[in-house]
């Protein structure tokens, strides 16, 4: 926060739970709206095999050889609205999502700071990765069927509840069905979080506050994007696992990745180490700049409530 914060009058706790979740809640519904594209192009990228597999597997599937083919690939055989593909589940859990991410977050920096009177890079480390845990039970479902959206590639766009509704007919609301990947999502969102929250607050407070506006501005878009590219090196592999978990399979009658871990290794083996950081250019142009509108309009939004609204 700006040194506003010595102007912001006592607030009760419960008031500013309620004003982590608002803040929290339109911090990522404006970050899923600007970005989901480049969420399409990594998933698409993710769960795609190598060129010689597709090849032996006598299917029809276009092979993308990068983020700007991917693109216009997409553009060409499936419209432009299919860079939107998958769009409702992410809006309609986006509001809880980063409530509780942010809530959270806030809410167990005391519990993570083990006596020190200030939160330390430790605090906010495991503040974050709490955080990430948790959301990620919140919205496996909604990644399910995000996933099973955006890999279809088909022009006509199928409605989200439809997909929901097949995935439960077909596979129920289990592990196998609208909670598959429930472990990678939890690796994938604890570790990018404790990265993300831990870089950014701990490097935010090295960085001393500007008191031009402007310069303010820039310092916290750069510790925000630079948290969030951070964080993607780190977690991509489970990400990677995860988009296999939960997209189509390579036999549709056989579950070739079920557990998070052995999705990492089966990557690794068949296709090697690069194999898991596939995507890894869309999900940094993604969530880089997308880390620092969530952490921006978060700061801005939580500190006008508290200023305006106590």
């Amino acid at each position: 926060m700006s040194s506003q914060n010595d102007h912001i009058p006592t607030i009760s706790p419960g008031r500013k739970a309620v004003f982590q979740v608002l803040s929290g809640g339109s911090a990522g519904f404006l970050e899923v709206c600007i970005m989901q594209p480049l969420d399409v192009v990594k998933t698409r990228m993710q769960i795609q095999a190598r060129p010689a597999a597709i090849a032996a597997s006598h299917t029809a599937e276009v092979h993308y050889s990068g983020v700007f083919d991917c693109f216009a690939k997409m553009y060409r055989q499936e419209g432009i609205a299919s860079y939107w593909k998958g769009l409702m589940p992410p809006i309609l859990a986006e509001t809880p999502k980063r409530a509780i991410k942010f809530l959270v977050f806030e809410q167990t920096k005391t519990f993570f700071q083990f006596g020190s009177p200030t939160p330390t890079p430790l605090t906010f480390a495991l503040a974050g990765l709490t955080a990430g845990t948790l959301e990620a039970i919140a919205v496996n479902p909604f990644e399910v069927v995000k996933v099973s959206q955006q890999a279809n590639r088909q022009k006509k766009l199928i409605g989200t509840f439809d997909v929901a509704r097949d995935i439960v007919r077909n596979d129920g609301i289990g592990l196998r069905g609208l909670n598959k990947g429930l472990t990678a999502t939890m690796g994938r969102n604890g570790i990018f979080n404790m990265v993300y929250f831990g870089f950014y607050h701990s490097v935010k407070n090295l960085v001393p506050e500007s008191k031009d506006n402007t310069w303010e501005f820039i310092r916290k878009v750069t510790i925000g994007f630079l948290a969030g590219t951070l964080a993607c090196f780190v977690n991509i592999p489970f990400d990677v696992a995860k988009s296999r978990i939960q997209g189509p399979q390579p036999v549709p009658t056989e579950i070739k990745y079920r557990g998070t871990l052995s999705s990492i290794v089966t990557v690794y083996r068949e296709e090697g180490f690069r194999a898991l950081y596939k995507g890894l250019v869309p999900k940094i142009m993604r969530l880089g700049p997308g880390g620092a509108i969530m952490l921006l309009v978060f700061d801005y939004t939580y500190e006008y409530l508290l200023l305006n609204h106590s």
